[in-house]
């Protein structure tokens, strides 16, 4: 059938400069480049040409408007999403704390202030105050992690697999490392520890069997061609059952004995006793360096709560050998790295402040209590305001620390539980994704789950905000006021 309607509604479609020419566009240029604004309208007129082809009859089009100043504020939420960046915050209700494709550790304020005071100006980083020469960037964190461990030196590259990669690389090239058969791990995106050896140039030799390793084993494999006696902590898994493992202390006594050096990989960098607090135990730095280990490594943004980063501390011989390799340029920190580091670190000094003021620490260590009155507050204030198809209710269940750290440990907390009629929850979920900020939550038994261990108290406002702002009645945005 003729469709003599669609010319018609075609030439009402205004100009791209018409368009343009609205205030709104007009001021968004002040900001915005012309270009980009440009490119939303004619996506917008674009989107407009296509519904007005595709219609069958003429009724389907007598609702649309096609005025100038309704085209242009649909290209201005097109300027926006294309304005917005990339990488950008958002908030972790996952329960997971050290989320990996979350980025980790979220960053104390001393340290995000530390980096912003050295990205606006010069600093420093490779340059003596004292007498004005050339100077090592790495000294700015070295004698705080030396401080903090008790090692003789330290040094610091890009991540956790850099640090092993350049300690093989330098000290076992081309030579044997033992290591237990049960101690190959595998880290988060698919990297194994066996091909980061391979790629350093050391021969790997696993002694021993999945589940139970002894000091015999490594007796048997030690020859002439070995460097290395490794010890990988396995921070992303635990093996229980009928087990045995080789103390770090009875390897460096064999390792003495035979003239070779001792290494491990603790992984995810505990600078505290969190057992104190009612974590499960997990091996510090400090006790590895005691135990006489000649170089250890971990990572940054574990549970350090720092930048990412991957640490080497260790003897000073070693480490000597290991900064002077043509390698370590290419591992490299920058200088943001360095200050958040640094002003991590820092924190330490006082492990009171460290536990208050080191985001990591502080939802570690924070009580179940508190979650719970969090939860109830913003479940209140949702039932309030949501209409009566949303059943929000409240629920204790298990956090994880994630980031392979804590493996056993499954910390009590509170979730807010999600369910819209007719509505399934991972849509919902996919909904939360598009707020801002965007929200990131499990789903389990066609409930939508936010867990407030993964979220700062500060947060939570945003929380409210951005559930109003997408779900609302009203569509519109929530202006939410804490109440006191």
């Amino acid at each position: 059938m003729p469709r003599e309607f669609v010319g018609r509604y075609l030439r009402l479609l205004p100009a791209v400069d018409r368009v343009l020419s609205e205030k709104i566009l007009l001021d968004t240029q002040k900001e915005v480049p012309r270009a980009i604004v440009a490119e939303a309208v004619k996506e917008v007129l674009d989107e407009k040409r296509s519904i007005i082809s595709g219609a069958a009859l003429e009724k389907e089009l007598d609702l649309l408007n096609f005025s100038p100043s309704t085209l242009a504020k649909e290209a201005l939420d097109k300027v926006s999403l294309k304005m917005e960046h990339n990488l950008r915050p958002v908030l972790n209700a996952t329960g997971v704390l050290l989320h990996t494709n979350l980025g980790r550790a979220p960053l104390a304020g001393a340290a995000i202030k530390a980096i912003k005071e050295i990205g606006v100006t010069f600093s420093n980083l490779e340059l003596s105050l004292k007498d004005g020469k050339r100077s090592s960037r790495f000294e700015h964190v070295e004698e705080l992690f030396c401080r903090m461990t008790g090692a003789e030196a330290a040094f610091i590259v890009n991540n956790n697999a850099g640090a092993v990669f350049l300690t093989l690389n330098t000290l076992a090239a081309g030579k044997e490392v033992v290591v237990s058969r049960g101690e190959l791990v595998e880290i988060g995106g698919s990297f194994r520890l066996p091909d980061v050896m391979s790629s350093s140039g050391a021969c790997l030799t696993e002694v021993g069997t999945t589940n139970r390793t002894y000091l015999k084993d490594y007796q048997k494999a030690i020859g002439e061609s070995t460097a290395l006696l490794l010890k990988v902590h396995t921070s992303n898994f635990k093996i229980s059952g009928f087990t045995a493992a080789v103390p770090s202390s009875s390897l460096v006594r064999l390792g003495r004995k035979k003239g070779i050096y001792v290494m491990e990989d603790l992984g995810s960098g505990v600078l505290l006793d969190l057992s104190k607090y009612g974590l499960p135990y997990e091996p510090m730095v400090q006790d590895s360096v005691k135990a006489g280990v000649d170089v250890v490594t971990f990572s940054g943004d574990k549970l350090l709560g720092g930048p990412q980063a991957g640490v080497i501390v260790g003897k000073s011989r070693l480490l000597e050998r290991i900064k002077s390799n043509q390698l370590a340029r290419a591992l490299r920190v920058d200088k943001f790295t360095l200050a958040a580091m640094e002003a991590t670190l820092r924190l330490y000094l006082d492990e009171q402040k460290a536990l208050q003021e080191i985001p990591i620490l502080r939802m570690l260590t924070a009580s179940a209590d508190l979650l719970q009155h969090r939860a109830e507050k913003i479940a209140c204030k949702l039932k309030n305001n949501l209409h009566e198809k949303w059943r929000i209710d409240i629920s204790q269940e298990k956090s994880r620390v994630g980031g392979g750290s804590l493996p056993s440990a499954s910390l009590p907390s509170w979730q807010v539980s999600l369910q819209l009629e007719g509505v399934n929850a991972h849509e919902l979920a996919r909904k939360l994704r598009g707020a801002r900020p965007p929200v990131i939550a499990r789903v389990r038994d066609q409930k939508v789950l936010l867990d407030f261990r993964s979220l700062s108290e500060e947060e939570d406002l945003l929380l409210l905000k951005a559930i109003m702002d997408t779900f609302g009645n009203s569509g519109e945005q929530t202006e939410v006021r804490d109440e006191k």
